[in-house]
């Protein structure tokens, strides 16, 4: 084995072993019920019958060809199998990424670990994390067509298919061709200048073919040309940029969002150092997934992928010249004596060693569960499936989608679906979790029986005054019950 390869494998054992840890989250519980339910009816839902406040209302959804295997994995592993297929992902995405990046083995392998850092913040057991791979897939195929080495681009109409079909982030596809083509547009308007003739050129004309097939390939699901709008329904949303976490802008004083800083600051130093000048290309790829990664965090993750190849193409002529200057050699030997072969072998395997069991940590029941226990009401949920308490419940928001999954026949206020809910039904749960004023006739309207919120809100205190019954509480929730009316 030689170092070069050494030093790869351990780069993606490392990511490989970051990404190996609990990723199902709020959100994931909604996507396992709606696998569930295309398992059980062999149908993909049109309307909504997970809530009582948007029942029977027309829900229009990518996503089944991604949930459906999510389903099947919590059947056969639980929760840990989930986690291992996300780190499977992961790892895959970076696998493309590599793929399409220059440079040498040592400063390949620091990009991705630092790139795989900064696209952590946002790895989830959701279909969000189809998005991630097939950006990665797209990357490599633009980028490859771009720099002359292979032209695959008539996969993209093929992968959007399923992109499309497995995830709304399908639009981030869209944006990738874009500034592909805007690179082939440039080219033809210089070529235009030099002859004087404008034509659009062949370049250009093949993406824009291409561009073409795509929107007509994201056409290709259950709902058809509808499709093409939804992504412009989720953004105009303002409950997802006002309240939804991974919606609003980083706070860079959370260390996690650190790597995303120190990506963007060493692409400047090594486009401003290099000697390589800026394309429009890598210009459009820092300037707008870093735009969107400052705007909504659930974009740093795309960044990272989009970043890794603009840092490795300024940052390795830089390298290369350092090390011509020093003498310093940075490209390891292509071939290694057999006593050094071995040392490698042995290092690698304790590597994959280490991975497997900080992977293999993340699949046990227990681990799972007591990782819920910071961020799920599991006290009250085994106390309602035991007791029955009858009625509606009205629920916190990031609890909603767990509910739905853990106690299906009691139907929620609300749950992660933001695009289901809009603005209306998210309106109604805030003015109730903050005892504004009409939080009581909210729940008399939506003849609720039943919260289940966290302890200590406004709503919890008003409810007490209010005459409602306290059924369970524990240091995460509190089940309060509306008082019976005497006949």
């Amino acid at each position: 084995m030689t170092t070069a390869r050494l030093i790869t494998w351990t780069a993606f054992l490392a990511v490989f072993a970051m990404a190996a840890r609990v990723t199902v989250g709020p959100d994931t519980w909604w996507h396992l019920r709606t696998g569930e339910t295309i398992l059980e009816t062999g149908e993909i839902p049109r309307t909504d019958s997970f809530s009582y406040t948007r029942a029977g209302e027309d829900w229009r959804i990518p996503g089944w060809l991604v949930q459906v295997p999510m389903a099947w994995l919590y059947r056969w592993g639980g929760p840990g199998a989930l986690n291992l297929w996300v780190a499977a992902m992961v790892t895959l995405a970076f696998w493309f990424v590599h793929r399409a990046m220059v440079g040498g083995p040592f400063l390949k392998a620091f990009i991705i670990v630092l790139a795989a850092t900064a696209a952590g913040v946002y790895w989830a057991a959701r279909p969000y994390i189809l998005t991630f791979l097939l950006a990665a897939v797209f990357l490599w195929i633009l980028e490859d067509w771009r720099r002359g080495r292979a032209d695959r681009l008539w996969w993209l109409p093929v992968l959007m298919v399923v992109w499309a079909n497995g995830h709304g982030g399908f639009a981030a596809g869209v944006i990738l061709w874009g500034v592909y083509l805007a690179g082939a547009l440039l080219e033809s308007f210089r070529a235009a200048r030099e002859t004087g003739s404008l034509r659009l050129g062949p370049r250009s004309g093949k993406l824009l073919a291409v561009g073409l097939a795509m929107l007509l390939a994201v056409a290709a699901n259950p709902f058809g040309f509808e499709m093409l709008l939804y992504p412009f329904k989720t953004v105009s949303i303002e409950a997802l940029q006002d309240f939804i976490q991974e919606w609003q802008s980083p706070n860079f004083h959370e260390r996690q969002v650190w790597p995303f800083a120190a990506m963007i600051f060493l692409i400047f130093g090594a486009a401003g150092a290099s000697k390589k000048g800026l394309s429009l290309e890598d210009f459009l790829l820092v300037s707008g997934w870093g735009f969107l990664g400052l705007l909504a965090g659930r974009n740093i993750a795309l960044f990272a992928l989009a970043g890794a190849l603009v840092l490795a193409r300024h940052a390795a002529p830089l390298l290369a010249g350092w090390s011509e200057a020093t003498g310093v050699r940075l490209q390891p030997q292509r071939t290694v004596a057999r006593p050094l072969s071995v040392v490698n072998w042995v290092l690698l395997l304790l590597i994959a060693l280490a991975a497997g069991l900080k992977a293999w940590s993340v699949v046990p029941q227990q681990a799972n569960r007591a990782a819920f226990e910071d961020f799920l009401p599991l006290g009250a949920v085994d106390f309602i499936e035991a007791e029955r308490p009858p009625g509606r419940i009205f629920n916190t928001y990031n609890w909603g989608a767990y509910l739905l999954w853990a106690l299906p026949e009691y139907p929620v206020f609300v749950d992660g679906r933001t695009d289901l809910y809009n603005d209306e039904v998210i309106g109604e749960w805030f003015v109730v979790v903050r005892g504004e004023e009409g939080w009581d006739r909210i729940l008399d309207r939506w003849d609720v029986h039943l919260v289940l919120v966290e302890p200590g809100l406004p709503v919890v205190f008003l409810l007490e005054d209010a005459g409602w019954e306290l059924l369970y509480e524990d240091d995460r929730s509190v089940v309060i019950a509306r008082p019976e009316v005497p006949e």
